[in-house]
């Protein structure tokens, strides 16, 4: 297992309390929140999954509230793949600190838009 996917699941965890833990193994961990969308599914918070050259972290807030990602940094930009994904090959303490305040912010947003509750 890459040294990386705990240390992206620890972002995700404090949120998992009123969540729905979708998968929890040993390569992917993912949440969804209560919230029925019009299509029958939860809605999708976040997750954090290891591929075969790469662990990502997926966070749902870069389509729900885009503008929460304007300040983000050129580093954490560059490991971006599409428009919600995060890829890393090893620890970045300073790029995983600030996916904590972006997944804390997002975390956030879906609570004052009611996407938390049951």
């Amino acid at each position: 297992m890459s040294e990386v996917f705990p240390r992206l699941r620890a972002i995700l965890l404090p949120y998992a309390e009123g969540m729905v833990a979708v998968c929890d193994d040993e390569g992917m961990y993912c949440l969804d929140t209560h919230h029925v969308m019009k299509n029958g599914k939860r809605m999708f918070f976040g997750s954090a999954r290891v591929s075969k050259s790469y662990t990502s972290f997926h966070l749902m807030l870069a389509y729900v509230n885009p503008a929460l990602l304007e300040g983000m940094s050129e580093a954490l930009g560059k490991r971006m793949q599409g428009k919600s994904c995060f890829n890393f090959k090893k620890p970045d303490t300073e790029l995983f600190a600030e996916l904590r305040d972006l997944t804390a912010l997002g975390y956030e947003d879906y609570r004052v838009k009611g996407y938390l509750g049951v």
